[in-house]
């Protein structure tokens, strides 16, 4: 039996709260939410990055074994695929987005005073990925032959290694013409 907290609530403990509170107050996130508010969703969505999860379904049954530690965690009540699918499609993407954005910032601030690279301005690295996507799904995202998806484009801080610019586009758009696009 547990004795003392999970680490996964001591990590959770170092997230911006009243930041996220405000967000989903902004945002109308909680409006007719009766249990599975915006914070049991962030958590979840959060374990199942953690816990490098690729599907809803995967997510879900690897949650199943702490169902008794729900509430410990910070999941609430219940966590069903239903309850996250329909969380997933219903709710403001913005105020995870504006999060993620503020968890980023706080980080470089943090990662800002280290001087443990030779170089003494920014250095940044510019990288794109393609997501593959399901065309019969995602129609909108046809690319060529039959093929359908996104680009990731990332600018990449160096020094602090974490990312400091993200956009996702058509597939088919150049890195070039992404790099133009956005930084003049």
């Amino acid at each position: 039996m547990n004795q003392g907290r999970y680490i996964f609530s001591q990590l959770c403990d170092f997230l911006p709260t009243d930041h996220f509170k405000w967000l989903v107050k902004k945002y109308d996130g909680n409006i007719y939410v009766k249990s599975f508010t915006c914070w049991n969703h962030l958590l979840v969505l959060i374990f199942g990055q953690l816990s490098n999860r690729e599907g809803l379904r995967e997510l879900i049954v690897s949650l199943s074994p702490f169902k008794s530690a729900f509430h410990h965690l910070g999941f609430g009540k219940s966590v069903t695929r239903s309850n996250l699918s329909k969380a997933n499609e219903i709710r403001e993407f913005r105020i995870f987005k504006d999060f993620a954005d503020k968890i980023v910032t706080i980080a470089r601030q943090k990662r800002e005073g280290v001087k443990d690279f030779f170089i003494s301005n920014k250095v940044y690295a510019f990288n794109s990925s393609t997501i593959s996507l399901c065309l019969s799904v995602f129609w909108w995202t046809k690319l060529h032959h039959g093929k359908g998806g996104v680009k990731l484009h990332e600018l990449y801080d160096v020094k602090t290694d974490i990312p400091a610019f993200s956009i996702v586009t058509d597939a088919s758009l150049h890195d070039s013409k992404e790099i133009m696009r956005s930084f003049t």
